[in-house]
């Protein structure tokens, strides 16, 4: 009896308390990743089932990449002025069918276009399911839900991994129809489930992204978090190529990121909890700290186990990270503009994702022997600069 109450605390601890709508998000949240199979495998399925040159296969990529840089504002300010639940909808149902589109296309153009807008509705969700969680979840409360929907969208993910690998044998049509089905199932759930969170207009006074940006405190954090990710996603550039640079093959960057994938669900849920007691920008700092220890530690290295030990240290910051942002996010947003704060900050995500496979490629072409020093160096950046701005925002939340 006594082992059968700890586990329903636990569980009390790690899911009590939160509202059924956050519930419908979770698990559409969980479902639209478990579909997400085109986007990893879209460079193989631009060279090798459309027969595309390399050069013109990141061409196209690159128009997915300024697609989800436009997506952020524009899907912040339709969030705050549409309502959550139609953005979201929207994005949703817009990314089934310009899946479908992608799909069938065939002309280099065609194909050029559909990565653009696809950049654009995929990343609709983002400012829009951070705003409903805020003004959902009480701010005693945010950190958790937040963590809770990041290890959802986690393991949602890395079963996509392994499904999509596998489904491609059959054809990459069928990858862009399950990517199409659950963003639709996704897309559904929300409007039928969740209720509209916008605050009315009545109730709130007129805003504009020239609010946002007069916040010296949002800019600061959305530039330190630029830093960071500049940083972490080097996983997806120079960490490749550097493995594969010292002869491993790519099934060794493929058991180094299983690391992570394992890591993630399994340490997460048992941290969100137990960090919540802790000031949000210091755990938020220390996690900053971490991933860039661990990308230094990675100069040296040489072997798969050897990139693998190292991704577990920066598995291990990531997961101290989970759920923080989104808890800040919502602690520095009025209510009315949070769709907006929302998008400023996927802003800084999607400019690290154009960013990072410069940065990193220049500094492994011109200085191999410093690329994680530098790295790592400005992990610790980004995490001083969320040291000095935790005074701001503690000031904040008691406001």
């Amino acid at each position: 009896m006594t082992s059968v109450t700890s586990r329903a605390g636990f569980l009390r601890s790690r899911a009590g308390g939160l509202p059924r709508p956050f519930w419908v998000l979770f698990g559409g949240s969980f479902v639209n990743r478990l579909g997400t199979m085109v986007e990893p495998f879209i460079g193989v399925y631009l060279t090798q089932e459309r027969g595309l040159p390399l050069t013109t296969t990141g061409l196209v990529m690159t128009m997915f990449g300024v697609g989800s840089l436009l997506a952020q504002p524009v899907a912040g300010w339709l969030s705050d002025h549409l309502g959550r639940r139609a953005t979201l909808t929207g994005g949703m149902v817009a990314t089934a069918v310009t899946m479908l589109a992608l799909g069938y296309t065939t002309s280099v153009p065609g194909l050029v276009a559909g990565m653009l807008v696809l950049g654009i509705v995929v990343d609709a969700y983002r400012p829009a399911s951070q705003a409903i969680v805020a003004d959902l979840v009480p701010p005693e409360d945010r950190p958790r839900a937040f963590g809770l929907l990041f290890w959802a969208v986690n393991l949602g993910f890395a079963v996509a991994m392994v499904a999509g690998g596998w489904l491609a044998r059959s054809g990459f049509t069928v990858l862009f129809w399950v990517d199409a089905v659950t963003c639709l199932v996704f897309g559904v759930l929300v409007w039928r489930a969740i209720p509209e969170t916008r605050p009315s207009r009545d109730d709130a006074p007129p805003g504009r992204f020239a609010d946002v940006l007069r916040d010296r405190v949002m800019v600061a954090f959305v530039l330190a978090n630029l830093v960071y990710a500049l940083v972490y996603l080097q996983v997806h550039s120079a960490l490749p190529l550097a493995m594969t640079g010292q002869g491993l093959p790519t099934s060794a960057y493929g058991m180094a990121m299983a690391v992570n994938g394992l890591l993630i669900v399994v340490v997460q849920p048992v941290t969100t909890v137990w960090l919540a007691r802790f000031d949000p920008s210091r755990v938020l700092a220390a996690g900053f700290a971490l991933v860039g220890l661990g990308f230094a530690l990675t100069s040296l290295v040489s072997s798969g186990a050897g990139y693998a030990a190292t991704v577990a240290v920066w598995t291990l910051g990531e997961a101290l990270t989970a759920g923080i942002p989104g808890a800040i996010v919502a602690t520095l947003a009025p209510a009315h503009l949070r769709g907006r704060y929302s998008g400023l900050y996927g802003l800084s995500w999607s400019a690290g994702a154009l960013l990072a496979p410069l940065v990193g490629t220049r500094l492994l072409a011109d200085a191999p022997g410093l690329v994680w020093p530098v790295l790592g160096g400005l992990g610790l950046l980004a995490a001083g600069a969320q040291l000095l701005l935790g005074r701001a925002v503690r000031r904040r939340s008691a406001a």
